[in-house]
C-alpha cells in the first residue's frame, strides 16, 4: 500500500508568536538516533574509510538501548555498511537503514528535527540547509527531512523560508535555548528575516520563550559553522550548562562580551543556572594518520543517548578527566569515549553526526503475547477469562506467576 505523508506549509509571519510544537530535551526519552553514514562520492576515495570508524563505534554503543538509524547513499553502500557492522560483532537487530542520496555526514544540521504537535504527535521540521552559509556542497542534504518523513509517515512542516541547522541552538526543556547570532541570523544564512521573525519561528516551531543570544564570530575556512554552540556550550538539564573556563573559551575564540553573557545567563524564570566547565585537550589534536589540527579539542560537543553518553575523545591526556565529569553529570548513563580525531579534523565531533528521534508519545500498541506458556491465561480487569480482544486493556497470567496488562491497539 502507498503511504502518503502530510506536508504542512506555513507562509512567513502568518502565524502569531504561540507554541505550536516543541522539540523535547535531548535527554528525553528516544526511540532512536540518527546516522547519515560517510561515503565516497563528494570528496573522493578515502573518505569513507577515514571517517567510518567513529560511526561503527557509535552504533555499537547506541543500538543496545535504541534503534539506530543509518541513512545511505545507496543500496551498494547499505550491503557494505551492514557487512563492516557485523564484522565488527554488533547486532543489526535494532539497526536500520534509509536509502537517500546525500552529501555528507552532518545529519545533525541537515537532517529531520523531531518535534511534537500540541497533541503530543510526532512531526518533522524541515529547514532549509545552505551548506553553512554556501560553504559545502548541500543540494542532496537539504532534501534529506522530507525524504525521512515520507519513510516514516510522519507530517512535516515546510519551513524552507528559514535556513536553520540543529547544531546552531541548545534547549534547556524547559523553554530556553542558547544561540549564536554568526550562524542563525547572519546575512549567508537568513538575509531577510529580523531576528525578531527568527524567534517568532522558534517560539511557534520549538517552543522556545527565552532567546539566549550570543554574538558568535564568523569563522571563515577553520569553521564553516560560524561557531555553532554545541562546539563550546550544552545544557545538562532545566539549571545546568556545561561549558569550558573563560580561558578555554578564550582559546575557542569565544568574545569576552559572550563569555560574560554565558556565565551570567539565566532560565526561562530568571534563575541563574549553574555552569560546569569541561577542559579542552591538554594538547594539540593530531588524526590517527598522525596529522596536526594545530587546535586543542573540545569535550562539550557529546550526546546523549538513553543508555549511553558518546563523548568525543582525542588520545589525549584529558580524555578520562572530561569522561569522568560526564560521568558524574549522568550517573544513570554510561559515559563512552568515541575517538573523534578523524572527525574533529573536519570540523565536528558526536554531537554534529547525530539526531535524536523522541518517542512517539500517542503510540500504545502492544505487541501481542507469543510462545504462551502452560496455563497461560487471559483475563478482562474483572477477571473473567477472555480470548485476545483488540482495544481492550486485558490482564496476561504466567504460569511462572507473573502479571502483565497489555493493550492491543487495532
Amino acid at each position: 500500500m502507498k503511504q502518503f505523508v502530510l506536508i504542512l506549509l506555513f507562509p512567513l509571519l502568518s502565524f502569531s508568536q504561540t507554541i505550536q510544537y516543541t522539540m523535547p530535551f535531548e535527554d528525553a526519552e528516544h526511540e532512536g538516533t540518527w546516522l547519515q553514514w560517510p561515503h565516497d562520492n563528494t570528496y573522493g576515495n578515502g573518505w569513507k574509510a577515514e571517517n567510518e570508524p567513529a560511526f561503527i563505534e557509535m552504533v555499537a554503543n547506541l543500538e543496545s538501548g535504541e534503534n539506530v538509524h543509518i541513512i545511505v547513499y545507496d543500496a551498494s553502500e547499505q550491503l557494505d555498511v551492514e557487512q563492516t557492522l557485523t564484522n565488527a560483532s554488533i547486532s543489526l537487530t535494532n539497526v536500520d537503514f534509509y536509502i537517500h542520496q546525500n552529501d555528507d555526514y552532518w545529519v545533525r544540521d541537515n537532517g529531520p528535527i523531531f518535534v511534537y504537535d500540541n497533541n503530543n504527535d510526532l512531526a518533522i521540521l524541515d529547514f532549509a540547509f545552505n551548506g553553512w552559509g554556501n560553504d559545502a556542497p548541500y543540494a542532496l542534504c537539504d532534501q534529506i527531512p522530507s525524504l525521512i518523513a515520507t519513510d516514516l509517515n510522519i507530517p512535516v512542516v515546510d519551513l524552507s523560508d528559514m535556513v536553520f541547522e540543529g547544531g546552531a541552538i541548545e534547549i534547556d526543556g524547559n523553554g530556553s535555548a542558547l544561540m549564536t547570532r554568526s550562524s542563525v541570523t547572519a546575512s549567508d544564512r537568513n538575509p531577510n528575516l529580523t531576528e525578531t521573525q527568527i524567534e517568532d519561528y522558534l517560539t511557534t516551531y520549538l517552543g522556545i520563550t527565552n532567546f539566549i543570544w550570543l554574538d558568535g564570530s564568523f569563522g571563515g575556512s577553520q569553521d564553516i559553522t560560524d561557531q555553532h554552540i554545541d562546539g563550546f556550550a550544552k545544557f545538562v538539564d532545566a539549571n545546568t550548562i556545561v561549558t569550558m573556563n573563560n580561558a578555554d573559551l578564550w582559546y575557542w575564540y569565544v568574545s569576552t562580551a559572550d563569555i560574560a553573557t554565558l556565565n551570567a545567563t539565566t532560565d526561562a524564570n530568571g534563575v541563574a543556572y549553574n555552569i560546569v566547565n569541561l577542559p579542552l585537550t591538554q594538547n594539540n589534536v593530531f588524526t590517527t594518520s598522525g596529522s596536526n589540527t594545530y587546535s586543542k579539542g573540545s569535550y562539550v560537543n557529546y550526546y546523549v543517548a538513553n543508555d549511553a553518553v558518546l563523548v568525543p575523545v582525542y588520545n589525549d591526556a584529558n580524555d578520562s578527566i572530561a569522561l569522568g565529569i560526564i560521568q558524574g553529570l549522568y550517573p544513570t548513563k554510561t559515559a563512552v569515549g568515541i575517538d573523534c580525531r578523524d572527525l574533529f579534523n573536519y570540523g565536528g565531533m558526536v554531537h554534529c553526526v547525530t539526531q535524536q528521534q523522541p518517542i512517539a508519545l500517542n503510540t500504545t500498541s502492544i505487541k501481542e503475547q507469543t510462545n504462551k506458556p502452560a496455563n497461560f491465561r487471559i483475563t478482562d480487569v474483572l477477571g473473567r477469562e477472555v480470548l485476545p480482544t483488540k482495544n481492550i486493556p486485558l490482564i496476561y497470567l504466567f504460569e511462572d506467576g507473573t502479571v502483565t496488562k497489555q493493550l492491543i491497539i487495532e
